[in-house]
């Protein structure tokens, strides 16, 4: 009996839909699944909302149970599910519920603007926290305390915030003009809409104003070798 290493395109592909999968169940395709089951079955456009909101709540904290911690992203979501559902469950108006995703963006935005005035804008906060422990974070670190770095993250910092508080204003304004259904349809997309086409500009920026030196570039590029090497080790019979 010997061991295989599993091709990295399979892996790469499950891990994609492993990553995925919360995503459809809990913040798109089940919260709309369950609005329109619901409201095929004669429910009304707030209690529907309201029920299919608990959706995104559990998804959350499952996330929460699991990492056993709670960022402040997830608490700001979770502040705007109770506060959609309050005021829904108060005015009976489908509207009011359908802006709680307005919130937790809104403050977000903000945040951005108001991390300008401390030591680190908030994406360099948000990068060094999520490649903390690694090559590239270290690299980051370093050259974030450098003039050009400083400037960078500023400036993706800057975009964030705008796009954060447009995209906030944009879903107060769909759900003001069109159906419960067809506004739910849209605020649960447009996050991940935003999502990719900030990630999509951010990163290259970033690799183009924070450029590792030489030794930096080999100590990242051998910390990858190191983790594409790892092996993914099943049984396989030898004939």
């Amino acid at each position: 009996m010997t061991t295989t290493t599993q091709p990295q395109g399979n892996g790469f592909t499950r891990d994609r839909l492993r990553a995925l999968a919360p995503m459809l169940i809990f913040d798109t395709g089940g919260p709309l699944a369950l609005y329109w089951l619901l409201r095929a079955a004669g429910t009304s456009d707030v209690t529907a909302l309201i029920v299919s909101g608990i959706l995104p709540a559990v998804g959350m904290a499952l996330s929460i149970v699991k990492n056993r911690r709670i960022d402040a992203i997830g608490a700001l979501v979770l502040l705007g599910i109770v506060a959609g559902t309050v005021l829904g469950l108060a005015t009976h108006s489908a509207r009011l519920v359908l802006m709680e995703g307005s919130v937790p963006t809104a403050i977000f935005g903000i945040g951005c603007f108001a991390s300008l005035l401390t030591s680190k804008p908030m994406l360099q906060r948000i990068a060094e926290q999520t490649t903390a422990g690694t090559a590239k974070g270290r690299m980051l670190v370093a050259k974030a305390a450098e003039p050009a770095g400083r400037h960078a993250f500023r400036v993706v910092t800057v975009v964030w915030g705008v796009s954060f508080l447009a995209e906030a204003a944009a879903r107060v304004g769909i759900v003001e003009s069109v159906s419960a259904g067809n506004a739910l349809l849209v605020v649960k997309v447009m996050p991940y809409v935003v999502m990719f086409l900030l990630m999509r500009w951010t990163a290259p920026f970033i690799r183009r104003s924070v450029r590792p030196d030489d030794a930096q570039q080999a100590e990242i590029a051998a910390q990858d070798e190191a983790t594409a090497a790892e092996p993914t080790r099943e049984p396989a019979m030898i004939g």
